[in-house]
């Protein structure tokens, strides 16, 4: 059985990804696309062969769950009205860039009973996986340390308007960082101490900084902490877009975790360009699988509205710590139902 899905908003980079996946997978029915763009909207569906909806109101009529990629800031304006009339909503992370938004979404999801979960495709990357399991087997005894890295590129657009992303590069990478942590080491995050610049692009918003968060709980150590680099440090040069690494201290022994080090090397003797391709496997069909899957089964499945909220603590924290320079205590609140 297929899920008649949609897709909100072509404003996000990851929106084309989504949309191919959506279009090959034999889980879903991929029925539409809509945008308040619509000229975007419109060349997008063109481009996947499917119907361009002129209001969000008009697709979720037509569907069973949505892919909602707009704008960080318009989270929210889209999630909550799919929740409401009954569709079950996959949301581009981060989950919003207010807390009040954030818990006004999860609220939504449990008085409609319509799932809500967040993107966080990285937890689906087999090396990821199975790091987990070894350190809830204990092959690495306790957990002492860890350090962690998700680079990228200057995104560029709207990315760069405080306004409408909630952030810089803090907002965008660390919820991936954060949210692995939660989900490998069943840890909550009680601290964050940050140094947050502007160093690579044209100033407005952050693109580099260094986060040590202390942990508790869970598979770690008294006294444990993670230190993160999220930042947007991929020049144009560089022949990939990015990367997401792990390394994991524990008292018996230590694991690196390299995901996307799985490339093909080209080498283009006319421009003198190098690029990689990555051959391994496609984190965003396996996230987005999984959640038609759980919208089949009615058993949600992958990143909750909840760990959504959780890594936005984290990355609030981030900035008040950015702008007092001292570590600020991770303010975790509960949704309002």
């Amino acid at each position: 059985m297929s899920v008649r899905v949609g897709l909100v908003s072509f404003a996000h980079v990851h929106s084309p990804a989504y949309a191919a996946v959506l279009r090959d997978l034999d889980a879903a029915d991929f029925v539409g696309i809509t945008d308040e763009d619509t000229g975007r909207g419109a060349e997008a569906a063109e481009l996947f062969g499917v119907r361009f909806f002129d209001s969000a109101g008009s697709l979720f009529d037509e569907v069973d769950a949505v892919v909602v990629c707009s704008e960080n800031k318009n989270h929210a304006r889209d999630v909550i009205p799919a929740l409401q009339g009954g569709v079950h909503v996959l949301c581009e992370k981060p989950i919003s860039t207010t807390i009040e938004d954030a818990r006004a979404m999860i609220e939504a999801s449990e008085t409609s009973g319509s799932q809500l979960r967040t993107a966080f495709p990285v937890r689906y990357l087999p090396s990821i996986v199975r790091a987990r399991e070894l350190v809830r087997g204990g092959a690495l005894g306790r957990i002492l340390a860890l350090n962690g890295t998700n680079h990228g590129q200057i995104p560029g657009g709207w990315f760069l308007d405080p306004e409408l992303a909630g952030g810089g590069a803090v907002m965008d990478h660390t919820v991936h960082l954060a949210d692995v942590l939660r989900w490998m080491l069943d840890v909550d995050v009680k601290s964050v101490y940050a140094e947050i610049d502007s160093f690579f692009g044209e100033g407005g918003t952050d693109d580099a900084a260094i986060l040590t968060l202390e942990l508790e709980g869970g598979f770690v150590a008294d006294g444990a902490f993670a230190t993160i680099d999220p930042s947007w440090s991929r020049g144009d040069g560089y022949p990939t877009w990015g990367d997401v690494t792990l390394r994991i201290a524990g008292t018996s022994s230590v694991l690196d975790v390299d995901p996307f080090a799985q490339p093909m090397r080209t080498f283009d003797h006319e421009t003198g360009t190098p690029s990689w391709s990555y051959v391994g496997e496609d984190m965003n069909a396996l996230m987005l699988a999984d959640f038609l899957r759980g919208v089949t089964e009615g058993k949600p499945s992958g990143a909750s509205g909840l760990d959504g909220l959780r890594t936005l603590e984290v990355v609030l924290a981030a900035y008040r710590s950015g702008e007092e320079n001292e570590p600020q205590v991770v303010e975790r609140t509960e949704p309002r139902s």
